[in-house]
């Protein structure tokens, strides 16, 4: 487990807990109430952690769409590969899922880092090569 993973764990249970003994100094219907809020609390905490990762697999696929469409009109005669942060997947924690590297099939030793925020504002946003003598020929 990621320690902001930790962090997130550790302030939304440490936030139910709180509601959770403030509702002892209330007597009948308010401690209910309460009581039922931290249940809220619980269920709603849960849902967007187990939610989270097919969220972000949503995101990232509608910005792939994004740079498909991107590329298709500024490269309408190349071909190209999307890499993707796989981030389920343990080592992958720190990496943000929104960069999707793009590699071109006639520069494969250079990977672009776009960011896609909508559909009108697409930019690189870094690039990581294998050879350092090598040309960027898709820098925008």
């Amino acid at each position: 487990m990621h320690p902001i993973e930790i962090i997130q764990l550790l302030i939304a249970s440490s936030i139910v807990v709180f509601i959770f003994f403030i509702s002892f100094i209330f007597k009948g219907k308010q401690r209910k109430k309460i009581q039922w809020l931290a249940l809220f609390l619980i269920v709603s905490f849960s849902v967007i952690y187990f939610v989270r990762p097919f969220w972000i697999d949503m995101q990232v696929e509608k910005k792939m769409s994004y740079i498909q469409l991107h590329l298709e009109k500024k490269y309408p005669d190349e071909t190209w590969e999307f890499q993707i942060v796989p981030h389920r997947e343990a080592g992958y924690e720190s990496s943000n899922p929104y960069l999707i590297g793009v590699v071109f099939e006639n520069e494969p030793q250079v990977v672009y880092s776009y960011l896609a925020r909508n559909k009108y504002d697409i930019t690189i946003q870094g690039f990581s090569t294998s050879d350092p003598n090598s040309e960027f020929l898709h820098l925008e």
